[in-house]
């Protein structure tokens, strides 16, 4: 008897995922808790990756850096591993269908619903409701078009999944409610995308304030590695790394919070168990672990640093390798904006 077949939307789930380009490198934490992964599930998804350059004017900028820290994001991606064969990788600006579709997201959601966006919320009060734009109050619904817009067709077995972390789930919650109303409303059209929470991904912390994220906006220098960094400056921020009272290499993340946090991006580089870690380290004291931890980490980095380099050098070549995931994406988009159009109630252009 001949087995049924097997859709394609059953056998190859859709992940898309996106990241801003507001800085001249990424850093540890970028790469352990989401770009490493974004590398691997390209092997088991339908990939579609983004350079979110439209998210990253919602707050002033100047525009030569934009354009520059796009391609930089770009390189880097591709220094990791995404590769155009087995991914699509785009910048964001560059299809226009995802401002379309925030546009008619926007207009179904509630104001109340989107000032309860807790990042918006914390960036205004930060700055002053006088201060923030529009662009920040509205950035989650852009957000969401940015996820809906690469939708699979709305069949049994059809996935779609995002990575997120703690904070970006709300974002998440809303992008669900958003495709549930519009379904409903004007008949389904959109796959509710899922949370994909990677198994290997590391919560790294500031190297300095092992209680706090390591952030471009909150670390300060010396508590944040940038992957393009030099490997000088990379070892002594290590070396510097703060650790606790004693010189016991152990897992406790309450009594040594800034060994544990070492041990942590150790692990997520290496491949090794905590405890595997705790035996190496026994009565060695924090001083051998933080010096091969920062070799560790020098040579994970050291050829993405020389790789992006290579890309950055072409930047016509550069260019051309997003023009074509551009293409690629844009042929999604457009045939899924059709739809909603369509079903909105928007006039088709005649041809």
């Amino acid at each position: 008897m001949p087995e049924a077949p097997t859709t394609e939307a059953a056998a190859t789930p859709r992940v898309f995922s996106g990241i801003q380009p507001t800085a001249d490198s990424f850093h540890l934490g970028n790469y352990l808790g989401a770009l490493r992964q974004w590398v691997a599930l390209q092997e088991t998804h339908e990939a579609f990756y983004c350079v979110v350059d439209l998210h990253a004017i919602t707050v002033e900028h100047d525009p030569a850096a934009l354009r520059r820290r796009t391609r930089v994001s770009a390189a880097q991606l591709l220094a990791m591993g995404l590769d155009q064969d087995r991914s699509t990788l785009f910048v964001q600006s560059h299809v226009p269908e995802h401002t379309e579709l925030a546009w008619v997201l926007g207009c179904i959601t509630g104001f109340g619903e989107a000032g309860r966006m807790t990042q918006f919320k914390d960036k205004a009060a930060k700055q002053g409701t006088a201060g923030a734009s529009v662009g920040l109050f509205t950035y989650p619904i852009l957000q969401a078009a940015d996820i809906l817009l690469y939708t699979p067709e709305p069949r049994a077995g059809a996935v779609l999944q995002v990575p997120v972390g703690e904070d970006q789930r709300q974002h998440l919650e809303l992008t669900r409610d958003l495709a549930g109303r519009f379904n409903h409303r004007f008949g389904t059209t959109f796959v509710a995308p899922e949370a994909y929470i990677p198994e290997n991904a590391a919560k790294i912390t500031d190297l300095q304030e092992p209680g706090a994220k390591m952030s471009k906006s909150a670390s300060s220098p010396q508590g944040i590695i940038d992957v393009l960094e030099e490997p000088g400056p990379m070892r002594k921020k290590i070396m510097r790394a703060v650790t606790d009272t004693g010189t016991e290499v152990r897992y406790d993340e309450e009594g040594k919070a800034g060994v544990t946090n070492l041990m942590r991006i150790y692990a997520a580089l290496d491949g090794t168990s905590y405890g595997d870690i705790e035996k190496r380290y026994e009565g060695a004291g924090y001083g051998q672990f933080k010096k091969d931890l920062a070799a560790l980490v020098v040579d994970t980095f050291e050829p993405i640093r020389e790789r992006t380099r290579e890309l950055l050098a072409d930047e016509d070549a550069l260019d051309r390798l997003l023009a074509q995931g551009a293409e690629r994406a844009g042929a999604v988009a457009r045939r899924n904006m059709e739809i909603v159009r369509e079903r909105v109630g928007f006039v088709g252009r005649g041809r």
